[in-house]
């Protein structure tokens, strides 16, 4: 796949690669097709919501949600004041797997177990509290 220099300047400058580095960096045949098939997923929005909460010592809430971009960056100003760090460990492996569905030409919101949550167990077993995070995947556009 071929990908406009132009493209491979802006990522040079972006991750701040020598000339050196960026020769091997278009040498993975991967990046290069990461790099080709990003325009097409960068007005995506990959979506945590609460749909259960009790005891959250963060104070989450059902219905409040943790906003990643396509590329599975936080984005702080669209999350609530406290994001609970503890569920981001189990969140984290479903942005990464809607990512790398992205990258595969896969509808991400097909994603078969769409749930995690807190490592908290919970008061009844020991714990404090516990949320579950659903996730889905939508048009930036269309949250604006």
């Amino acid at each position: 796949m071929h990908i406009d220099e132009r493209k491979l300047k802006i990522v040079q400058r972006h991750l701040g690669y020598t000339n050196e580095e960026m020769t091997i960096f278009k040498g993975d045949a991967r990046n290069v097709e990461v790099i080709g098939k990003s325009p097409g997923f960068m007005d995506k929005l990959i979506i945590l919501e609460v749909v259960e909460s009790h005891g959250c010592n963060s104070k989450h809430k059902v219905g409040d949600r943790i906003y990643f971009d396509a590329l599975g960056n936080l984005l702080t100003e669209r999350c609530p004041k406290k994001v609970c760090g503890y569920s981001l460990n189990a969140a984290m492996m479903m942005v990464f797997a809607a990512n790398e569905m992205l990258f595969a030409g896969i509808d991400p919101n097909q994603i078969r177990f769409k749930r995690a949550g807190c490592f908290d167990v919970g008061l009844e077993c020991g714990g404090w509290g516990k949320i579950v995070l659903e996730l889905r995947v939508e048009e930036a556009t269309a949250l604006i």
